[in-house]
């Protein structure tokens, strides 16, 4: 693999300074140059951005600014250079002059733009330089966005090509996509076109923005931020731009119309309403008088800003009862010719999918690439030739000959050769159709898929929330897939069986899963009711089901790892702690936040912090375990969540042992790995019967005075004190001396006492239902 020991960043702009900061998330030294100054102003910028763009606030020591007019020599000690400045030919001209001047053997050039030629953009340079040189498309922003497209000039040499490829997959974690060098490349190519007709399909049926943005949404498969919001995101103006480049730049006449600019657009823009950057665009945020925001939206007919308005139609309530996105979207073009929204979406619809078609091996060579841009860069849930096949490639074809529309092309190819879809599944291997017949999708090692396992046949048990999965190497994973990943009866029965399994016939267990999120806590609806109801048995059961399941987990003498990724919180997190090892996703947001509906962590959860604790006081030599208690106490009490896999060392959840996965692709592999690792250097079985040394009454005086002092300044509410309280006596051990040593079971029995008696308090009931109603936590 082609190593970068050091890279740097020409441009500290918003992007320039966010790709710099995504290469030091990866460990890579960076320069960062612009004109004197700028540079550190970028890194002044990434310091207080919201979302931060670092893993870890430390990783901006990674990064270095310096002023590229007195340091443009340093490019020559850089492996790459990443050029970065604004999207005007002239000024990256100029640039890459002096790129071109220090190039070096070894050195790669690629340039951040999101559609001007790469061959006009180095079309200056020497040789050498060119046959190095190409696009690499990092999408805004880089830390959280995917997608990263690729594009060679007329001369990259294609190893070096294919060297950055695999550099960006492996070690940025990207989803590289080759494109070729065409305006605006393939994501936004297609994204701005699908855009474009969904403006003009809304003038067509004089529809409102509040109904374009219902339908635009998931209910396509897209984001919630659909149209409007979506446009406010990226910014008017360089919608605009956008627009413009390919209407410049593209031969047909009649696809150079298809992108002129719309007039609600322009006007906007005229107005200096640019969307999110300018505090209004399609959308404008609003104090009431109680102090809170409220979102208006622009009506277009007085350019004022309203009241959002509520939507309904039955295609709507079609659409939203059917599953998944074909389903959804077939709901609504079975109504096509009844209702005027779902005319609306079925024009759009179709529009995009024969675009896409039409754009095959111009923009580039396959489907496959057109998909995964599109889902990478623009979160699409389907890309628009999984679409074509989920529709039925006939079936679209023959509904648009119907209305006298044209088949595309490649379309009418494929079924002139009674090609059925874009893509064939056999036996768990995938195949693309390019070129006239089908081609098998080439499986990477280190890549392993659950969905792809099922299919094999290598399933072990099925149950009511979960799965249990053969991963290779004599590794089985348990697979959640409840409503949520919410943990209930069933996983927790599922838990249990797969420690029965895997202890009689497999090496270890890696806990992982391919959902939206690793698990969002435990079933709340069930508990609510229970405690509603007041089944105070029925929750002491579920509560002892819960830390039973969790110890067999921890007692299973063979190793245990768990693989979590984006949201891990309250009981996903105690399902990660008895593991081994946690090897987090990069974005892994992780945090016991029991006490944001009113309780504390009982499925062991504070068990394993007051072990924790002791555990970082020992390796620290620390006389007493306090220090880490106390930032653990904080985390849980306060409901922190981390904000990267890396954060949560901030919090006091990491180990020694646990690690990051920055690949989101090679999580199930790198587990498996870490299981046969651990299983090979002679895997220890967990003692029975342990004890925890803890800080008694006397380190619960010292938290419960920081919540008291809370308390006094206003800053919680009595019943968050309350709450805290009990925290702080479960943590310690309850009521007995500092350095006690206490049975497990004692701290378990403590954890699910105070759980319940929080269960009884009607501000926690209260707690419970605000969040279920509004996903959001109530502080009463």
């Amino acid at each position: 693999m082609w190593n970068v020991r050091q890279a740097a960043v020409i441009g500290a702009g918003v992007m320039g300074a966010a790709i710099a900061a995504h290469l030091a998330n990866a460990g890579i030294p960076c320069l960062l140059l612009d004109l004197e100054g700028q540079a550190a102003k970028g890194l002044e910028r990434l310091k207080r951005a919201k979302p931060s763009p670092f893993y870890e606030a430390a990783f901006i020591g990674r990064i270095r600014p310096g002023d590229l007019e007195r340091e443009d020599a340093a490019l020559a000690a850089c492996d790459w250079v990443i050029e970065a400045v604004p999207e005007q030919l002239e000024i990256k001209r100029s640039v890459w002059a002096r790129i071109d001047a220090a190039w070096r053997p070894g050195m790669i050039v690629s340039s951040n733009t999101s559609g001007l030629s790469i061959d006009e953009i180095v079309s200056g340079c020497g040789e050498d330089c060119r046959k190095h040189a190409m696009v690499t498309h990092f999408f805004n922003p880089p830390r959280y966005m995917k997608l990263l497209e690729i594009v060679p000039c007329r001369e990259t040499d294609r190893s070096a090509l294919e060297a950055v490829a695999v550099f960006c997959r492996e070690r940025l974690g990207k989803g590289v996509v080759e494109a070729k060098d065409t305006p605006n490349f393939i994501a936004n190519r297609i994204g701005t076109y699908a855009m474009l007709v969904t403006l003009q399909a809304m003038e067509r049926h004089a529809l409102t923005l509040d109904e374009v943005e219902a339908v635009t949404g998931p209910l396509l498969g897209r984001p919630k931020s659909a149209t409007f919001r979506t446009l406010d995101l990226v910014g008017l103006d360089t919608f605009l731009h956008v627009c413009r480049n390919v209407r410049e730049n593209v031969a047909d006449p009649l696809e150079a119309a298809a992108f002129a600019a719309p007039a609600l657009v322009e006007r906007l823009v005229a107005l200096g309403r640019l969307g999110e950057k300018s505090g209004e665009g399609f959308y404008r945020k609003n104090e009431t008088e109680k102090g809170k925001e409220r979102i208006q939206v622009l009506d277009p007919a007085s350019m004022t800003y309203v009241p959002r308005g509520r939507v309904s139609s039955p295609a709507l309530e079609a659409a939203k009862r059917a599953r998944g996105t074909a389903g959804k979207i077939q709901a609504l073009l079975e109504l096509a010719d009844q209702d005027r929204i779902a005319t609306f979406a079925r024009e759009v619809i179709e529009s995009v999918l024969c675009y896409s078609a039409e754009k095959l091996g111009e923009i580039a060579d396959t489907a496959m690439e057109i998909d995964q841009a599109m889902k990478w860069g623009f979160n699409w849930e389907e890309g628009p030739f999984e679409l074509w096949d989920a529709l039925g490639l006939a079936e679209t074809a023959a509904r648009l000959e119907e209305r006298g529309l044209s088949v595309p092309a490649p379309v009418a190819a494929m079924l002139e050769k009674n090609a059925s879809s874009f893509y064939l599944k056999k036996a768990g291997s995938l195949f693309y159709y390019s070129q006239g017949h089908y081609k098998y999708v080439e499986e990477r090692r280190e890549e392993i898929s659950l969905g792809v396992q099922r299919d094999r046949g290598k399933t072990v048990f099925g149950a009511d929330g979960a799965s249990l999965i053969d991963i290779g190497d004599d590794v089985v994973c348990l697979e959640f897939h409840s409503p949520h990943n919410a943990i209930g009866p069933g996983i927790l029965s599922a838990i249990r069986r797969a420690v029965e399994e895997v202890e009689r016939n497999w090496r270890g267990l890696v806990l992982a899963n391919e959902g939206r999120n690793f698990c969002v806590g435990a079933n709340l609806m069930l508990l609510l009711m229970e405690a509603e109801n007041g089944e105070w048995e029925e929750i002491d059961l579920i509560i002892r089901d819960f830390q039973s399941s969790m110890r067999a987990l921890r007692a299973l003498p063979r190793p245990v790892v768990a693989a979590p990724h984006r949201m891990t919180l309250g009981g996903g997190v105690e399902a990660c702690l008895p593991a081994d090892r946690i090897l987090f996703a990069a974005e892994t947001y992780f945090g016991l936040v029991e006490t944001g509906v009113g309780l504390i962590p009982a499925g062991g959860g504070c068990l394993a912090a007051a072990a924790m604790a002791r555990e970082r006081a020992e390796e620290a030599a620390m006389e007493d375990a306090t220090a880490p208690l106390t930032r653990l106490f904080e985390s849980i009490a306060m409901a922190k969540v981390s904000e990267s896999g890396h954060d949560a060392r901030r919090l006091g959840y990491w180990r020694g042992s646990d690690a990051v996965v920055i690949r989101e692709e090679t999580r199930l592999y790198e587990a498996r790995s870490a299981v046969v690792e651990l299983e090979r250097r002679g895997y220890a079985v967990p003692e029975a019967g342990r004890t925890v040394v803890v800080g008694g009454r006397e380190t619960a005086a010292v938290l419960k005075l920081a919540v008291s002092s809370m308390r006094r300044g206003g800053y919680i509410s009595e019943h968050d004190a309350r709450i805290a309280g009990k925290l702080a006596d479960v943590l310690t051990g309850g009521d007995v001396p500092a350095g006690s040593a206490v049975s497990e079971q004692s701290l378990l029995d403590l954890e699910r006492e105070a759980f319940l008696s929080l269960c009884g308090e009607p501000l926690t009931q209260a707690r419970m239902r605000r969040m279920l109603a509004t996903g959001k936590p109530l502080r009463n």
